[in-house]
């Protein structure tokens, strides 16, 4: 169904490749799973076999691409291409158009000229499947990031297409959301579908999976039956994240914790429209130097939460108060010297022309002093100095990411908060983001991040606090409950 020979490709601009010499076959039915370090070619890789690179992309391109036997250079366009293949991005809001998500997902199913009954009934099916239909008058924007990329999941197999290719569907999905992507790739991959998947959750995806490919700087590092892939104690380090120790590293850290409160919330409500309550009577306080966690399904209110801190959102009722200083009073400039966020979709944060000057950007801003040394200080700890030149939409997702925390580090707030650090990026690499962020609490910061991982939660951070439906759920700290 997919076929590479001997692909390479280097995108513009760029001396090194993104693919080197690269080849894999992918037989009708078989699900194939690729990982690996961020900038390892993953969604190069995906860009290759869906034909995208071969009709939009310029840059230096060699070797062959089949989809379904031909050569994706015999299709017309990526609309006679999206007849056998369908495919969903790492950045599910650049596939999304519409103002409902009835519609986005109409829009799908009309384009296949199906009758308007057989529409209906798709839609309902599709909808249940993908469990958005008590979403289905909602605007996409309002999405939480789950939500979003099971919207995007619902219309491409709309398209009823032969060949899925996933990048990362689950990566801003909680537990319970991956159950879900999982039970639909195993109800697809019952039906005879072809499944490229990209994923760093292999042991939850180790069901449906035939072919385990490791990628690395471009290559196929390992490829084979997955069970005897990762029995190389090399590839389990990037297969298999592994989180146990990290406190233990970091033990003093409790005792860069004060006694004074740092932010405090107070009866925090926040309504998107008239009937969307976000946030239900939130009350919080946050110490100097701890590191918490935020954990809950998504849309239980974690990133409506922590947009109260910098400003961003403004209270529908109650308050938020950071150093003091009132938030709703408070100018988003006043206090990103205070409180520094990172965006679950780093992307939004980017529009410099190199790595270099986003993060210059911010230090810049707010006229930091020993501008170069705080620039390079902050790339090197992310491990992107060797970057610094190139567009930031040129890296990959894991390393657009590591670009985001470079960002905050070089402004140098008090408090940094974090939507999903390790998204993108494989067990290796959240490792050490996460060691990152537990040095940083040793240094006087305090980290809160939002995450979906448990194990992340309970392995790295002091407090973890779970959020249901807007409210606080629980907030347990190591020594016991706290209320």
């Amino acid at each position: 169904m997919i076929r590479l020979d001997s692909v390479s490709y280097a995108y513009p601009h760029t001396g090194k490749p993104a693919l080197t010499d690269l080849s894999l076959s992918i037989g009708k039915g078989q699900c194939v799973m690729v990982t690996g370090p961020s900038g390892a070619g993953k969604t190069t890789l995906c860009l290759a076999s869906a034909g995208i690179l071969a009709h939009e992309y310029g840059g230096k391109k060699e070797g062959t691409v089949m989809i379904d036997g031909r050569d994706v250079k015999s299709y017309k366009d990526l609309s006679d291409i999206a007849s056998n293949l369908g495919i969903v991005f790492d950045d599910p809001e650049a596939q999304l158009i519409f103002t409902t998500v009835e519609e986005e997902i109409l829009s799908a199913l009309e384009r296949r000229g199906l009758q308007v009954e057989e529409i209906e009934d798709r839609l309902r099916a599709i909808m249940e499947l993908t469990k958005l239909s008590g979403l289905k008058d909602r605007a996409p924007h309002t999405l939480s990031g789950g939500q979003k990329q099971r919207l995007v999941l619902a219309v491409t197999l709309c398209l009823g297409t032969g060949i899925l290719i996933l990048d990362e569907p689950t990566s801003e999905l909680d537990e319970h959301g991956t159950d879900g992507i999982l039970g639909i790739l195993k109800g697809l991959k019952a039906q005879g579908r072809t499944i490229l998947l990209v994923e760093h959750k292999f042991t939850r995806m180790r069901e449906i999976v035939d072919t385990l490919i490791v990628m690395e700087d471009g290559h196929i590092r390992a490829s084979g039956i997955p069970d005897e892939v990762i029995l190389d104690p090399a590839i389990r380090k990037i297969v298999l994240p592994n989180f146990t120790g990290i406190r233990e590293r970091t033990q003093n850290a409790g005792e860069t914790v004060s006694s004074e409160p740092l932010i405090v919330v107070k009866g925090l409500t926040h309504t998107y429209g008239t009937d969307i309550h976000a946030l239900r009577t939130i009350d919080l306080t946050i110490s100097s130097g701890e590191f918490i966690a935020i954990v809950g399904e998504n849309g239980s209110g974690k990133t409506t939460l922590i947009k109260h801190l910098n400003g961003l959102l403004k209270a529908t009722a109650g308050f938020v108060s950071v150093k003091g200083k009132d938030t709703s009073k408070t100018t988003i400039t006043e206090l990103a010297r205070d409180v520094g966020l990172v965006f679950q979709n780093p992307d939004h944060m980017f529009f410099a022309d190199t790595v270099r000057l986003e993060v210059a950007f911010g230090v810049d801003n707010l006229k930091i002093p020993d501008r170069d040394e705080v620039i390079d200080h902050a790339l090197m700890r992310v491990r992107l100095t060797h970057a610094k030149d190139l567009y930031p939409r040129w890296l990959s997702r894991g390393e657009r990411q590591r670009l985001a925390i470079a960002c905050v580090l070089a402004m140098q707030p008090a408090v940094i908060v974090l939507d999903e650090p390790t998204t993108g990026l494989d067990g290796k690499e959240a490792r050490e983001v996460m060691e990152v962020l537990k040095e940083l609490q040793l240094a006087g910061h305090t980290v809160i991040i939002v995450t979906h991982s448990m194990e992340i939660a309970q392995n790295c951070a002091d407090r973890v606090i779970t959020m249901e439906n807007g409210s606080i759920l629980s907030d347990v700290c190591t020594t016991g409950e706290r209320s």
